[in-house]
């Protein structure tokens, strides 16, 4: 088989399966049989060698995906070994298996993804905290009456890990109303949607009006909360302003200034325990996991939930000092913000990210009552790409 060339046209798109749009992109202009692949050029020069048995995977015709609920029907168990007859038909590519099966693919699609070309970026980076860091703020009238403010407050809640939503109704479940835009509620041992002021025969140290250390919700859970939303209903005591802190920042810091104490809160898990009277929630996981590269994935701190240390004792007090030194980073100015929430105010913050805490407050002085409820981070991203696709 030789190489086959076309000139450019005008290159209809042909339907792949795939909502998101990959139509501006260049014509398949050649096409050049290889030994168990098929070599690919466009007309902007660019060049793609493509393996028969991924060309074969990724048929989009009704027979290997279904119409209408997208999914892979095709399943790859014998390997393609003879090459297909090979034609560009408009500027997209035509193959016929030796089979007979037919696939057709769009060049754009196919330029999107060429092997070993990174996709083109769908999310915002996760973005530290500089010296001065300030929250967006998102009115609420913008986040529910327009895509243009939900994007930029889900875009500022992925990079920076926190955002801000202002003027909102004083409305009892505005968080769940809120909170469903993005996706159903994550329940926890508390609930999908729970209260926080104080309370007689507290369960939870946040149901008291005491001052609360920086922490992460929930970290005895295996898969901990992702995305929490605090929306507050009454704020009229002295005291109880929040505070927010970076923990991937802060982790960075350590990293950076003690190596030793960042590899023992990595590499050495520790367990984290809930218990009362109806439940008893516990599991074991490092303070700091790191993702393949050895980035910060996550951060588990929560004082009040860490359960007896149960390490090798000459481990113990080398733990304890980088835990320490942790904690130090995390409490100093640098990497904290603080400020009081406003009724008709909403801070939603990333809970394996972004540790929280607040001050005592005197409830004898008048009402605090926030409203919280958790989101799967999955839900705000998949939530940010249809946003994109409809703009």
């Amino acid at each position: 088989m030789t190489a086959i060339e076309t000139p450019p046209t005008a290159r209809p798109r042909l339907p792949m399966g795939e909502l998101a749009d990959h139509a501006d992109a260049p014509a398949l202009v050649e096409v050049h049989p290889g030994t168990g692949r098929l070599a690919l050029v466009w007309e902007d020069g660019a060049r793609a060698h493509f393996p028969l048995d991924w060309l074969r995977d990724h048929c989009a015709c009704e027979a290997c995906r279904h119409p209408v609920t997208r999914e892979r029907l095709h399943r790859p168990l014998t390997p393609v070994t003879r090459l297909p007859e090979a034609s560009l038909v408009d500027g997209n590519l035509a193959l016929t298996w030796a089979d007979d099966h037919r696939s057709r693919f769009d060049a754009g699609w196919l330029y999107q993804r060429r092997p070993g070309q990174a996709p083109a970026p769908t999310l915002p980076a996760r973005r530290p905290w500089a010296a001065g860091y300030v929250p967006c703020r998102v009115v609420h009238a913008d986040f529910t009456g327009s895509a243009a403010g939900e994007r930029a407050w889900l875009e500022a809640l992925l990079r920076d890990g926190l955002v801000l939503l202002e003027d909102g109704p004083l409305a009892d479940e505005e968080v769940s109303r809120l909170a469903e835009r993005i996706g159903p509620l994550r329940p926890t041992n508390f609930g999908a949607r729970f209260d926080v002021r104080s309370k007689p025969n507290p369960n939870n140290a946040a149901y008291t009006a005491i001052g609360l250390a920086l922490h992460t919700d929930l970290p005895n859970w295996r898969q901990p909360p992702d995305i929490q939303l605090l929306y507050c209903l009454e704020n009229d005591a002295e005291g109880g302003e929040s505070i927010f802190a970076d923990g991937f920042a802060a982790a960075e810091a350590l990293r950076e200034q003690d190596p030793e104490a960042f590899r023992l809160l990595a590499e050495t898990p520790i367990d984290f325990r809930f218990q009362d009277e109806e439940q008893d929630i516990g599991t074991r996981a490092p303070i700091l996991s790191l993702d393949a590269d050895g980035e910060v994935l996550e951060v588990r701190f929560n004082n009040w939930i860490r359960d007896t240390l149960r390490l090798p004792a000459p481990l113990i007090e080398a733990w304890y000092a980088a835990y320490r030194r942790f904690w130090r980073l995390l409490h100093s100015p640098e990497h904290q913000i603080d400020f009081a929430l406003a009724p008709g105010q909403m801070v939603a913050f990333d809970n394996r990210r972004v540790l929280h805490g607040r001050r005592a407050f005197d409830p004898s002085t008048g009402r605090r009552h926030l409203q919280g409820t958790y989101l799967d981070l999955d839900m705000l991203e998949s939530r940010l790409r249809v946003l994109a696709r409809r703009a």
